[in-house]
């Protein structure tokens, strides 16, 4: 795992970068968390989806939730990046849209969109 920060609009935002599955579960969730903590002194992390686990995305599982919870419950915003629209599920839309209208998670196309909005909210 390879994380860079950019400054904007006073804001410290972390970018993670992998080639492996780095949120599987809570504890991973969590242990990103830290370490970005630790490393770069940010609460602002943006991933690719392709980091994230696909149960994360079939919402049955409620793992998106459980994980997002740690996330907010921590005071860290997350900004996932990614092409959502092959999604299929209704719920799942809803979910990402109705976090996109909050303060805390969001679900953006590309890494710019992301950086504006984590250092803006």
């Amino acid at each position: 795992m390879k994380i860079s920060t950019v400054h904007n609009n006073g804001v410290n935002v972390a970018i993670v970068h992998s080639d492996e599955i780095i949120i599987y579960d809570v504890q991973s969730a969590l242990d990103l968390m830290a370490t970005v903590r630790y490393e770069v002194d940010s609460n602002h992390i943006i991933i690719s989806k392709l980091l994230v686990s696909e149960e994360f995305f079939d919402l049955k599982t409620r793992m998106a939730g459980d994980i997002l919870q740690k996330f907010i419950n921590y005071q860290t915003k997350l900004a996932v990046i990614g092409d959502f629209t092959t999604y299929s599920s209704k719920s799942l839309r809803d979910f990402i849209y109705e976090s996109n209208r909050g303060r805390d998670i969001f679900f953006l196309p590309d890494e710019n969109q992301a950086i504006e909005k984590l250092s803006s909210v």
